[in-house]
């Protein structure tokens, strides 16, 4: 199979035809590419220009465990809403143990406290929408101002809103290139190789949380449900925003 070629090239900071073409070549070539070529394809790419964005779930935990052996100096980091389970912070320090990439935590502008105090208590409680916006998408947006591409853990089958995901393509709401190793691959297939790598993972999805975002707004999904099922609950909501087309 022939990949694309990753070579020195300038900054990518407009969606331009050119550039439109490349990642729609890259993106076909490397849809039957692994996980890892695709990484690697990446940070040839986009080099130091080249982040990942992680809330610590198993598709993210693999992409790390990748990386550490592709790129260990790719800058990485977790949007910390200041409402994660505290078994999602563990997680952290022990992938900074176990592959010595310490997670970056990027924090929104105000504490919890703050934040509550200002707008009368729990916002997530009535406005859930405007909580992400505010204490996850303005933090991204922050972040990624600095980079080039960014790489995500999404996968096609997990959502609706993510069933067209490309595996390289133009990230409009960012104005950055989206690389997306494990578009293509199923759940059973990620949690395959976390099981035979030995790759930690959040304890919490043996409890049957399938998606883990703020403690908050996760529950536990029954038998059946889908895996975005205990994200908002009892909502309409299904994504934070930050992946949605």
């Amino acid at each position: 199979m022939a990949l694309p070629t990753a070579v020195d090239q300038p900054s990518v900071r407009q969606a331009s035809p050119e550039v439109r073409e490349e990642l729609a070549r890259a993106s076909r070539s490397l849809e039957a590419a692994s996980p890892e070529e695709i990484i690697r394809w990446a940070v040839g790419r986009f080099g130091g220009k080249l982040t990942m964005a992680t809330a610590f779930g198993p598709e993210g935990c693999l992409i790390i465990h990748w990386l550490a052996a592709i790129a260990p100096a790719t800058f990485v980091f977790n949007l910390d809403t200041g409402y994660q389970f505290p078994e999602t912070l563990d997680l952290r320090e022990r992938i900074a143990k176990r592959y010595g990439i310490e997670v970056a935590l990027e924090k929104p502008a105000t504490t919890v406290d703050d934040y509550e105090r200002t707008h009368g208590g729990p916002i997530y409680r009535t406005d859930p929408d405007r909580c992400c916006g505010d204490r996850k998408l303005a933090i991204v947006s922050r972040v990624l101002v600095n980079y080039d591409a960014w790489m995500s853990g999404i996968r096609r089958d997990q959502s609706p809103d993510r069933a067209a995901a490309p595996i390289v393509g133009w990230d409009h709401k960012y104005g950055v290139v989206k690389v997306s190793p494990l578009a293509n691959w199923t759940k059973a297939k990620v949690w395959d190789v976390i099981v035979t790598e030995n790759v930690p993972y959040n304890p919490l999805h043996d409890k049957g949380y399938v998606s883990i975002g703020c403690a908050p707004c996760t529950r536990p999904v029954t038998s059946g449900e889908d895996e975005r099922a205990g994200r908002w609950s009892g909502t309409a909501k299904t994504e934070c925003g930050l992946h949605s087309r």
